[in-house]
């Protein structure tokens, strides 16, 4: 179900459409470091408002994407170090 609501882009408000997400796919973006870490990090969408009356210059509407990022590193153990005592791991 879609809902109306007004977003301010650039200081200037704009009258926007709320548009469910049906289905996603959030899949890890991998990257290999030299010092052979991996570095995983995957956007994660959480609102996704189409902006009532605009087009880009295609005819295609416009949208406003709310979304975080989520990152976590996987090191070899050679560049790992143990918490010190009273840090939390």
């Amino acid at each position: 179900m879609e809902r109306k609501t007004k977003i301010v882009l650039n200081g200037q408000p704009f009258d926007a459409t709320v548009i469910p997400v049906r289905s996603s796919q959030e899949h890890w973006n991998e990257y290999l470091l030299a010092d052979e870490a991996v570095v995983r990090i995957k956007l994660v969408v959480t609102e996704i408002y189409r902006i009532d009356g605009m087009f880009d210059p295609e005819g295609n509407p416009v949208y406003h994407i709310k979304s975080g990022n989520v990152a976590s590193v996987i090191a070899p153990e050679e560049l790992k170090r143990l918490p010190k005592s009273g840090e939390k791991s």
